[in-house]
């Protein structure tokens, strides 16, 4: 089921990194507790999920709109939802998506199921992508400066995957922590750590690395 919603329902719906987070969140306390419904507050999802009141109001309304969960009811107290999983999502993107997932996969060989921390020569991959630069604040890194940081973090079920990895220095992996990469890349664009036209080019490629158009090199494999 994860993979699914890896490989098929975030491409296929362009969930941002804060739809993926929420959707997460609703998932695990619906679906995977045997619920077919939620009831819930705006309030205790925004700090369960980390996210603020308003990016869950916007979140379950994008996400209801693109057909990843329906609201059963509204008010301004609570919400009853019913999420559903990758493979209930109907529509013509979500179908279009399907068709062109085993094609893809095969292409893709087992990248999309390998685990980036497991091997030592997995992780130099990640770093040759970003050719020597931080993913986020875009300063020159070294081999004694970079690492690697999850773009939705462990905590909040990151998995060791290429999509949600990225090379990054030191100091921007200790100040984002367990924050979202987007809260994180705005966040160093209001400190005036970086440019407007550097911040939207950042989510540009956060939604690019989603859809998994970022591919590294490994064993002869080129990115896409």
């Amino acid at each position: 089921m994860w993979k699914q919603f890896e490989d098929l329902l975030i491409p296929g719906l362009r969930l941002s990194v804060i739809e993926r987070a929420l959707y997460s969140h609703l998932l695990r306390h619906s679906r995977l507790e045997g619920k077919q419904r939620l009831l819930f507050s705006i309030g205790w999802c925004a700090r369960g999920a980390g996210l603020s009141t308003f990016s869950v109001r916007k979140g379950v309304r994008q996400l209801a709109a693109k057909g990843a969960l329906r609201l059963a009811e509204r008010s301004k107290r609570r919400h009853v939802i019913e999420v559903r999983l990758p493979e209930e999502v109907r529509g013509v993107r979500a179908r279009k998506i399907a068709e062109g997932a085993a094609e893809r996969l095969r292409g893709a060989g087992n990248l999309e199921e390998t685990d980036f921390l497991e091997k030592r020569a997995l992780p130099e991959a990640i770093h040759a992508r970003a050719r020597g630069y931080c993913f986020y604040c875009l300063r020159r890194v070294t081999t004694a400066t970079r690492c690697l940081d999850h773009i939705v973090p462990q905590a909040r079920m990151g998995w060791n995957g290429y999509r949600n990895l990225v090379s990054s220095c030191s100091e921007c992996n200790s100040l984002k922590g367990e924050r979202l990469a987007e809260d994180f890349l705005r966040w160093l664009y209001r400190e005036g750590r970086l440019e407007s036209g550097e911040l939207k080019e950042r989510l540009r490629a956060l939604e690019k690395m989603a859809a998994g158009k970022m591919r590294p090199v490994v064993a002869g494999r080129s990115e896409s």
